[in-house]
């Protein structure tokens, strides 16, 4: 193995230079497909809470999870980061992540920012281990609605308790905060426009929104069902914002379970020569 396969609280891996935390849960890359997570724009591996257990447990599949640079226990990054910072993430470090990981073959589970880095990956990478992608809130746009509310999450961080909420879970949690809040609320920010990596996914994928996300509207998902040429399946939450794995657990880990193995059993079918 490449590394240390168990949920060991901690554990880093040598990603490009940064030292990069991680935790896995089920069986191994050689036993099993693997769910690989990624954060939103302020997460990490402690941030996906019970959710990897669970994937594990009714999936079968095993769960890899790790921070990003500059969230969680992961090493840092110089501030501010690039617009782009969702596209270099997919084209520039998660490849190398999953090679340190040594990924086979992998379903990408993404929330927020992590289901757009998912799905940017998932258009612009060549990568034959990826059989599928979920995508919890994804974002593929700037909306109006959505950087309000980040400007909304300004004033909690700089006169509220958010501060000290996010200080639980990142290492340095200034440069996690704000490198996510500043790219977002930058002027040019609202032409940010990466929905043309859906016209390039040949992949199943499952889209789960909640209808009362804050952070972004059912268009999101409009667009996805618009441009995408591969099998898709969507779920809108009522009564749910932007975390429905945290929000409506249940009706989510049961989509993703029932993705999953619809995937798998496709994968396993043997294909019939004329």
């Amino acid at each position: 193995m490449a590394l240390q396969w168990a949920e060991t609280p901690q554990a880093r891996m040598q990603v490009q230079g940064k030292a990069l935390e991680y935790a896995c849960w089920g069986p191994p890359p050689d036993q099993a497909p693997t769910l690989v997570l990624l954060h939103e724009g302020l997460g990490s591996v402690a941030q996906w809470k019970g959710l990897p257990q669970a994937l594990a447990k009714a999936t079968g599949f095993g769960v890899f999870a790790y921070s990003r640079a500059g969230y969680g226990a992961s090493d840092s990054v110089a501030l501010p980061r690039p617009l782009d910072y969702m596209t270099r993430e997919a084209e520039e470090t998660l490849g190398a992540v999953m090679d340190a990981a040594g990924i086979m073959q992998a379903v990408l589970l993404g929330h927020s920012d992590g289901a757009t880095i998912a799905t940017i990956y998932g258009g612009s990478v060549s990568d034959m281990r990826v059989r599928g992608l979920v995508l919890i809130a994804p974002h593929f746009f700037a909306e109006a609605s959505g950087l309000d509310a980040i400007h909304a999450a300004g004033t909690a961080y700089r006169e509220g308790d958010l501060r000290a909420k996010l200080a639980k879970y990142h290492r340095d949690v200034d440069v996690a905060f704000h490198g996510w809040h500043d790219a977002w609320t930058d002027p040019d920010f609202t032409k940010w426009n990466v929905a043309d990596v859906i016209d390039h996914l040949r992949i199943p994928v499952l889209a789960i929104q909640g209808r009362d996300d804050p952070y972004g509207t059912v268009a999101q998902i409009d667009e996805i069902e618009t441009r995408i040429y591969a099998p898709i399946e969507t779920v809108i939450l009522e009564g749910c914002g932007h975390a429905p794995h945290l929000e409506k657990p249940d009706v989510t880990l049961a989509a993703i379970h029932e993705f999953c193995a619809r995937l798998w059993r496709l994968e396993q079918q043997e294909v019939a020569i004329a």
